[in-house]
């Protein structure tokens, strides 16, 4: 609690008959004491703008931050199935903002491939296996869907938000924490694809689709169906950090009569700050 200082003048002083002076008009007065007013407290979150404003400076407060990432995805063509895993250590600095990723993705025939990415001002840095690192602008599609920032998620959520209509952007506090979450049932894209987190998970799909077209295979808006998305962040619900991400949706493409069915699921778990550095290695700068 605020202790607030009250400040008090003696009323009485002795006299030299012993007697205490009477208080008049020339006599030492008593000070009223003055209570300062108590400061407004701020008003409780509500929106899902609150809450992410909230998040954003919680997370601002603390240096780099390690989050662990999982994910899998896989195409399902005529009972065939090929999927792909991936895990790593994300660590990201906050001011100045930087990143950098240490995972391994594994292919259902259980093919394993080392991948390293720092992004620095900007500039992503991607080494995949034995190739050499190869340098890109951060936002190139390319190295954009290589790229998983558990902070970055937090504007994202406030151009979803900023960008709903009604309440599509659902929050939910229970358990100590807060939830946003956005999503969609199965659905025709053409009925969908003006909603920002859908424009996510169709450019999350471009390298399977554009694979899908080198297989003579057709792939286009028009005919693709958003089988399901998911979407939520999770903030703890007194420090307002981000706890975790989920990312979760599916597409359908048609061929030859059935559906090809595509799904990816991405996962992110904070686990608190670490005290260091995030620089680009000697080989790399």
């Amino acid at each position: 609690m605020l202790v607030l200082p009250l400040s008090f003048s003696l009323a009485a002083c002795g006299t030299d008959d012993g007697k205490t002076a009477p208080v008049g008009t020339d006599g030492p007065k008593r000070a009223e004491a003055k209570r300062s007013p108590k400061p407004a407290a701020a008003p409780s979150p509500e929106s899902p703008e609150d809450f992410l404003g909230l998040a954003e400076k919680a997370m601002a407060e603390e240096g780099p931050w390690t989050f662990s990432v999982t994910g899998q995805e896989g195409v399902t063509l005529q009972g065939q199935k090929s999927t792909a895993s991936y895990r790593a250590t994300v660590r990201r600095g906050m001011a100045p903002e930087a990143l950098h990723s240490q995972g391994v993705s594994t292919s259902s025939k259980g093919a394993e491939e080392n991948e390293e990415i720092y992004v620095v001002d900007g500039t992503a840095y991607l080494k995949q296996g034995a190739a050499p690192w190869k340098e890109a602008p951060a936002s190139d599609p390319g190295m954009s869907n290589k790229i998983e920032d558990p902070v970055a998620v937090v504007e994202e959520f406030r151009a979803y938000a900023k960008a709903a209509t009604g309440d599509e952007v659902g929050v939910t506090e229970a358990d100590g924490t807060v939830e946003l979450r956005v999503g969609s049932d199965k659905q025709k894209l053409t009925a969908v694809q003006d909603r920002a987190w859908v424009k996510k998970a169709v450019r999350e799909f471009a390298p399977t689709a554009e694979q899908l077209r080198t297989a003579g295979i057709v792939v286009n808006d028009a005919q693709l169906t958003l089988s399901g998305l998911k979407e939520v962040l999770v903030l703890d619900a007194k420090t307002y950090r981000v706890r975790s991400h989920h990312f979760e949706f599916g597409f359908l493409v048609p061929y030859g009569g059935q559906d090809i069915t595509f799904e990816q699921d991405v996962r992110q778990e904070n686990q608190g700050p670490f005290a260091g550095r995030i620089e680009l290695p000697a080989g790399v700068r």
